[in-house]
């Protein structure tokens, strides 16, 4: 059954539904990783609008994504070929 959830980002408050618990602490841990880059941001650029700010935090929310999904399959490619690596030397010793 889905639960109502409410995240603050940005000094905004956001009604949200989770269908799980697991779910609920994803969204929460995101909004809590929001928060945290924008307050970087904001130390950073001191005197920027949130405007300017939060594409920049989607941006670095959006390369951190794509370089974990990268280095994801990388990982499932090496793993493919020890596989078969190990299925080789088990044919070539007849083990």
């Amino acid at each position: 059954m889905d639960q109502k959830i409410s995240i603050k980002i940005a000094e905004r408050t956001f009604n949200l539904t989770a269908p799980t618990p697991e779910k609920e602490e994803i969204i929460r841990l995101a909004a809590d990783a929001i928060n945290q880059h924008l307050q970087a941001y904001t130390r950073r650029y001191p005197g920027k609008s949130l405007a300017e700010l939060m594409p920049m935090v989607a941006l670095n929310e959006c390369v951190s994504r794509i370089t974990v999904q990268r280095e994801k399959a990388a990982q499932e490619a090496e793993a493919q070929q020890l596989g078969k690596d190990m299925a080789n030397y088990l044919a070539r010793t007849g083990k």
